[in-house]
């Protein structure tokens, strides 16, 4: 057995082979070790004719998906090993082969995946010019093929994206650097060299005339069919992505903008797809996922969505119809995939059957909006009447989760089964009557039969009436218990042989007939798929409808001119967690502004203003209402943001150094078509070196790239540039100071700011008063010398320094004292005498402290 288990082990050294061996899944050697350990179970060993014990470990292939899903998830590949023969019929070693291979790209198991996320698994293939990413979801049968620039940064920011866990790559690569970064950002990696597509794909590329493009799909089909043992009947047809085919957002943005997780702490939460996500179904779920990450930069397309929401906030009521009905539709691409590998049940079909259901009411509710893109949707939802009838006549309405112990066939769906179930239900009506039969011809009134598999049926007389067992009756002892004993006879064992082979027939012509059910479903994946797409972005579209009439979003204008025009927009999110009122602001930048030049405190929502800029374009340009009383944009082809401070330590790159290769890629990358925001740059470095950056960058983006652009700075000294650049204007976050202390108004207006207001803000974190005090004369130093560099301010020692403060604040809080005393003063109610006696309560107080 042992021989065994290494020649397998030898074509699949990279797996963690799990080795069936009765009820448990064994693994040995270096497997059992690690395995033990990420999975804490127990090690043990086993002699197997080395000379020492081999390590040992295994689980229970009952609960095997549980213990697959914790390997697949710390990024290990697993190979499970089954019998291929019949025991009984082997001679010598039963014969055992990998059945089935587990990585975390291929992972299929019900319940293993996010129910609103792709499990994508990607393929990288080099070309001439640049690489081709083909990406699959095994789960739902997605395929996509994306062409990328020969630019390693370009091509890891798309995988990034796409949240992938398992990279497949050719034995040989060219770019050394792609496995380099596949280990720094510890993604899974697997080997294929197979570029010949199977024939049986080839519908599936019918529409793609590239062959590289082929290539590239054909490697990752290669090795999914390698992975699953099978032929994948599920597959789509490929989607072409082409670069400029979408709204681009590099990973650093989509984690900037706090997309689909939030920066900080990785959740869904407080993000922009928790706030659209109001879908019905997993599958809108995943659908609008993907349209945030890939807004549509087709205007037709575009505003095709926009009538449909505008009916559906029209027609509320045909809205809520549709929403009841979303609801009772599963998830079907999953449903289809099940069916596809053969690991579906009766439960799956029955919910199928539901969702089908649900479909001759919800093209209904469609044509009562008469709207043409509503019509469009539903010539393309089949109906699928005859398969949804099949389904209802054959199984039951809550059938058992197993397939293979019967129970799930409706009455009157086939005649063989009928008969058995007649002929077993009369076996039934046999055992009441032999109850009956030997109660009276035994007197034992409380005998009874029943069944365990180890026995089959027996005879059971409690202790109490024993005494009444005779020879005579031929029982047979077979077991003692507590409280009773257990007889056969040779008549119940005969009828037991006739029960059980109808019980067993039974199961066997159900199972039979489900896997007929099972493969008139396969025939019908391309229908169920297309359905599935449109439910999905119709559940999308209902979803914005909710979110646009409950929260006051408005229908955007596209327009041709490069122009931004929004009066009173908000922050989508911000908007919904933010407790205060949220304070509206317009952005306006015509042909001649280019570049809006942001100055005002820190706190004073800069960040807000730019990221709410960036959010308002992506959901226009997903079809989607936008928060703003009016909202008129051209088509962005791409957004970039370098907004908030992080370093990343793994590389040995600094939070500045992160910030220049950002600058960079936005630079080397945005056309005239694409927005950036640039929010404080030059921050990471000293005061001149960061405002020279600022500048050049800034001159650059102005004469070279003459795109929309956001660029919020501290260095209010770069204001001065709105007189040599005619494309940047200036505009600040309103900022007041009350008793030296500053309130924010979060109000974007015209013109530059006047100071950074950066020691208040220190006041409003509660530093030490002497920290800001004394920071407040440096500044008055440094602004009178106009730097460090110039007269450097004279050094105080701190001890010293501490006096003087001590002495400031007990003169401040003198003051403060006497000011609200006079507050307290009701100048009607106060005699002459009292008012003489507390003037000179002040005056003592005053020459007090002024002796200070």
């Amino acid at each position: 057995m042992m021989q065994q288990y290494l020649e397998i082990k030898k074509d699949y050294s990279d797996y963690i082979v799990f080795f069936r061996l009765g009820d448990f899944y064994e693994m040995f050697f270096q497997d059992a070790i690690l395995a033990s350990k990420e999975l804490e179970i127990v090690l043990t060993g086993r002699d197997a004719g080395a000379k020492e014990r081999v390590p040992m470990c295994g689980v229970p292939h009952h609960a095997v998906n549980l213990y697959l899903e914790k390997l697949v998830d710390k990024g290990y590949k697993v190979a499970i090993v089954e019998q291929v023969e019949d025991p009984k019929a082997a001679k010598g070693i039963v014969k055992r082969e990998v059945v089935k291979l587990v990585t975390p790209g291929t992972l299929t198991l019900d319940g293993s995946v996010d129910q609103k996320d792709n499990n994508y698994i990607v393929a990288i293939h080099e070309i001439k010019n640049g690489y081709i990413l083909a990406f699959s979801d095994v789960t739902t049968g997605e395929n996509y093929l994306e062409k990328v620039p020969y630019d390693i940064n370009i091509l890891f920011n798309e995988i990034l994206n796409l949240n992938v866990k398992e990279v497949v790559i050719p034995s040989k690569l060219r770019n050394k650097l792609i496995k380099h970064y596949l280990n720094e950002y510890d993604l899974t990696i697997s080997v294929s060299d197979e570029t010949d597509l199977p024939s049986y794909y080839r519908n599936l590329v019918n529409e793609v005339y590239d062959k590289e493009l082929i290539q590239a799909f054909a490697r990752l089909v290669n090795y999914l069919e390698k992975t699953q043992k099978q032929a994948l009947m599920h597959l789509q047809k490929v989607m072409v992505f082409e670069s400029n085919s979408y709204l681009r957002i590099d990973n650093n943005s989509k984690k900037n903008l706090e997309l689909t997780e939030t920066f900080r702490r990785q959740s869904r939460t407080n993000t922009l797809f928790w706030l659209l996500d109001k879908c019905s179904t997993a599958m809108g779920s995943r659908y609008l996922k993907q349209s945030i990450q890939r807004p549509l930069i087709n205007t037709e397309h575009i505003l095709k969505r926009y009538s449909l929401v505008e009916s559906f906030n029209n027609n509320f009521i045909t809205r809520s119809d549709l929403i009841e009905q979303l609801k009772k539709v599963y998830d079907l691409e999953r449903i289809v995939g099940r069916i596809s590998f053969g690991n579906c049940n009766a439960k799956d079909l029955v919910n199928l059957r539901k969702s089908l259901n649900a479909v001759p009411y919800i093209k209904e509710s469609l044509k009562d909006l008469n709207n043409d893109f509503a019509n469009s949707i539903n010539d393309n939802m089949p109906d699928l009447k005859d398969f949804r009838e099949l389904i209802e006549t054959a199984i039951i309405d809550n059938p058992p989760l197993s397939i293979k112990e019967g129970g799930f066939i409706k009455e009157g769906y086939n005649k063989t089964l009928d008969e058995i179930r007649n002929n077993a239900n009369d076996s039934k009506t046999w055992i009441e009557n032999f109850v009956e039969t030997e109660r009276e011809r035994t007197g034992i009134s409380k005998l009874k039969v029943g069944y365990n598999r180890v026995f089959g049926y027996y005879i059971e007389v409690t202790k109490g009436q024993l005494d009444l067992v005779k020879d005579e009756f031929g029982y047979v002892r077979k077991q003692t218990l507590s409280n009773s004993e257990r007889y056969i006879t040779n008549e119940l064992k005969e009828k037991e042989s006739l029960i059980l082979g109808a019980n067993e027939a039974m199961i066997n012509l159900e199972y039979d007939l489900f896997l007929e059910l099972r493969e008139k479903s396969k025939e019908q994946t391309l229908k169920l798929q297309e359905l599935a797409k449109t439910i999905s972005e119709l559940d999308m579209l209902i979803a914005f409808s909710i979110v646009s009439m409950n929260n006051r979003y408005i229908k955007p204008e596209i327009i041709e001119e490069r122009i931004i025009d929004i009066v009173d927009g908000r922050h989508p999110v911000v908007e919904m967690i933010n407790e205060e009122v949220f304070v509206e602001n317009s952005i306006t930048m015509n042909k001649t502004d280019q570049i809006l030049l942001i100055t005002g405190p820190n706190m004073s929502g800069k960040s807000t203003y730019m990221r709410q800029l960036a959010l308002i374009i992506i959901m226009a340009q997903m079809g989607c209402f936008v928060p703003a009383k009016i909202a008129r944009l051209p088509i962005f082809d791409q957004i970039f943001t370098r907004i908030g401070a992080s370093d990343d330590l793994s590389t040995g790159k600094s939070t500045f150094m992160v910030e220049m290769l950002e600058v960079n890629y936005a630079l080397q990358n945005a056309t005239k078509n694409s927005l950036i925001l640039f929010d404080e740059i030059g921050r990471g470095t000293a005061t001149y070196d960061g405002m020279a950056l600022a500048q050049a960058i800034i001159e650059y983006c102005h004469h070279k790239i003459n795109c929309k652009i956001l660029f919020s700075t501290h260095y209010h000294e770069l204001t001065y540039l709105e007189d040599d650049l005619k494309s940047l204007h200036n505009v600040h976050v309103k900022a007041k100071e009350e008793n030296g202390t500053i309130v924010f108004l979060h109000k974007v207006v015209d013109g530059p700011t006047d100071r950074s207001y950066g020691i208040h803000v220190g006041k409003l974190a509660k530093l030490p008063n002497i920290v800001t005090k004394r920071a407040n004369d440096i500044l008055k130093e440094l602004e009178k010398n106009h730097g460090y560099n110039v007269i450097k301010p004279q050094t105080i020692d701190l001890f010293n320094y501490q006096e003087t403060l001590s002495i400031q604040e007990e003169v401040d809080d003198t003051y403060n004292s006497i000011i609200e005393q006079l507050k307290e003063l009701d100048i009607l109610d106060i005699t002459p005498i009292k008012a003489m006696n507390i003037l000179n309560d002040v005056i003592e107080e005053i020459k007090k402290i002024s002796s200070k």
